[in-house]
């Protein structure tokens, strides 16, 4: 862990709208500023759905995000932005459209190919359009963040860009555009909200400049999440998770996430396994390995999450797949139809993930891994 007089660069969105009914203030925003071309980006259901954020002018809606996208789903939608030459890009739903919008915005009539901006620090700037995030989910913090990622189809890999030309203009966290959000999706994104929470805090790079939003979004999961998945409407409890997956976002820029993301990602890309619910399979599993490299900090987490333990591995592990299992999420990899035969490829796959396994307070072999995928077989 890094120590309090470590230098940490933080960067977040110039410009955060949060709140129940605050959707439509992105019109407000976009005409002061006199954009009339607009991009938005987003899935089938929540293009239907895009009069909420009250756009005037010429609008394009991309509707054909898909989850996990990959390098076609990219190519698609930077047709769609050269086509439209937006003025204004926005990102609408879940953290697949914004994760492109980022990359619309960027690469979009900008010379650079995708390939050439993989890691960090490689688009050119500044970029022609503005970009606008709104979630509809509230799970990746990919609103608050200067990443995304995209498939390799070919080599299954997430292929991870970093900028600061990726940051948001305006972020507009709307809880009521969650309300629809089914139970079992809910269950699984908030946990992956509070798993970008744990890993930051548990990290070999965490920071007590980010501790503080990753225990309070640890926290806010604990008392909220239960509620979300047992009434959808509740404005209380959804304002709380969205609160939770901003601050989880906070903590991806400077800090990131580690082993529990490393291993969650081949089930997305060989399974098409959902991110938040290939995260909280995960989560009990390497937070239990990781405990004793970082025991007071584990200990913190299950508290922050309503659960008492000890220090002892088989403690955590217990508490935190009943915490998961409890919201009804599937913890077993059979239960998602993962094969047993491709457990070694996917330890391959990822032990590969060097920047999110380096981050890791403890070292994970691919022994270690292998193991950890038969234990949630």
């Amino acid at each position: 862990m890094v120590s309090l007089d470590s230098p940490i660069t933080i960067v977040r969105p110039h410009h955060i709208e949060f709140g129940v009914g605050t959707a439509d203030r992105l019109g407000k925003w976009a005409s002061e500023r006199g954009y009339s071309r607009i991009l938005v980006i987003s899935d089938a259901f929540n293009a239907t759905r895009v009069d909420a954020l009250a756009l005037k002018g010429d609008i394009t809606v991309f509707s054909e995000v898909t989850p996990e996208p990959d390098i076609a789903n990219l190519d698609k939608v930077l047709a769609a932005a050269n086509a439209a030459d937006a003025q204004l890009v926005v990102g609408f739903g879940g953290g697949s459209a914004m994760d492109l919008a980022k990359l619309a915005a960027v690469l979009a009539g900008s010379g650079q190919t995708l390939h050439e901006v993989v890691g960090p620090n490689k688009v050119r700037g500044p970029r022609r359009a503005a970009l606008a995030q709104v979630p509809t989910t509230s799970g990746t913090g990919s609103e608050a963040g200067i990443r995304a990622l995209v498939t390799d189809p070919t080599t299954l890999a997430k292929l991870a860009v970093e900028s600061i030309h990726m940051l948001a203009d305006i972020a507009v966290i709307d809880p009521a555009l969650t309300f629809t959000v089914p139970a079992r999706t809910t269950a699984a994104t908030g946990v992956d909200a509070m798993a970008h929470c744990a890993e930051a805090f548990t990290n070999r790079k965490a920071h007590p400049m980010i501790d503080l939003y990753a225990i309070e979004g640890t926290r806010l999961v604990g008392k909220y999440l239960a509620r979300a998945v047992k009434d959808g409407s509740d404005a209380e409890a959804r304002a709380g998770l969205s609160l939770a997956s901003l601050y989880g976002g906070f903590c991806l820029g400077p800090v990131n996430t580690a082993g529990g993301h490393a291993l969650a990602y081949p089930l997305g890309t060989r399974w098409h396994v959902a991110h938040g619910a290939a995260n909280a399979l995960i989560f009990p599993h390497v937070l239990a390995f990781n405990t004793p490299s970082v025991p007071d900090k584990t200990r913190a987490i299950m508290e922050a999450l309503g659960h008492q333990t000890s220090a002892n591995v088989g403690s955590v592990f217990e508490a935190a797949y009943a915490f998961c299992a409890d919201l009804g999420i599937e913890m077993k990899l059979s239960g998602l139809g993962v094969p047993e035969s491709d457990l070694d490829a996917m330890a391959d796959d990822a032990f590969a993930i060097r920047r999110l396994l380096d981050n890791n307070p403890r070292d994970l072999s691919r022994a270690d891994i292998r193991s950890i995928y038969e234990a949630a077989f």
